[in-house]
């Protein structure tokens, strides 16, 4: 049995207005659009495909009190693309955000709802992973998550440090999975979130227990859904989506 990263969920006051900025962020489409949940797909794609992680919307009522420990990182092509790509994100409501960077060179930026996410100067790893060069993921020790995940998915580890870890589809398309040494306390439910998707044919069931049997505990978030909530070694919460 395996599974994979097929989207992020992220969760917002206004998920509609969030998603719309995404969609123009990624140049993407909304794709869906009802009540509390708001759907970011690459237009044309068909889901769930290794050549993206699309953005899932969840209207929540609380608002975002800490640095979000999960990211995402933009990448670009040249210094004038990033220029661009930073004042086009500014004019749809994104603005400077201080995480503690210093002087880099890449641009930290807030959406509209104070949600976190990089525009990276070009690099050549992310030459060919779309729009979205990388979710990134705050940790204490990115060898154990690179451990985990790895064997969580049927990705690939390309990289393990004390500082860094990163995974990507076996495919070799789409953007990575990183883990990011930070010695910030996890304090609160992230409000951004892996949604992990087995394939057609495999048992749920047998996934969550053969996730557990990794190392992820089991999240109660109460009611009855078709989803299952497990949390990784580190206590970042993830969701085990139906097979498809």
């Amino acid at each position: 049995m395996a599974t994979r990263l097929v989207q992020i969920s992220m969760q917002a006051r206004d998920n509609s207005a969030v998603g719309r900025f995404w969609a123009e962020a990624l140049g993407w489409k909304v794709t869906g659009d009802k009540g509390a949940e708001t759907n970011v797909e690459p237009e044309g794609f068909s889901y769930p495909d290794a050549a993206a992680v699309c953005v899932d919307v969840i209207g929540v009522p609380e608002p975002k009190t800490v640095k979000n420990r999960v990211h995402v990182d933009l990448a670009t092509t040249s210094a004038a693309h990033q220029a661009e790509l930073v004042a086009r994100l500014t004019d749809l409501g994104a603005t400077p955000a201080d995480v503690g960077q210093g002087d880099v060179p890449w641009t930290v930026l807030a959406d509209p709802e104070g949600n976190e996410f990089c525009v990276l100067e070009p690099r050549e790893i992310y030459r060919d992973t779309g729009p979205m060069a990388a979710v990134v993921v705050d940790c204490a020790d990115p060898r154990a998550m690179a451990r985990f995940w790895g064997e969580a998915m049927d990705w690939t580890v390309h990289e393990v440090s004390d500082d860094r870890a990163a995974l990507r589809s076996a495919a070799g398309v789409g953007p990575y999975l990183e883990f990011l040494r930070s010695s910030d306390p996890k304090t609160v439910w992230n409000r951004v979130h892996p949604d992990l998707r087995p394939y057609a044919g495999d048992d749920q069931a047998a996934e969550v227990a053969r996730l557990q049997a990794l190392g992820a505990t089991r999240v109660d978030v109460g009611g009855d859904m078709a989803w299952t909530v497990l949390a990784d070694p580190e206590g970042n919460e993830f969701c085990v989506l139906t097979p498809l």
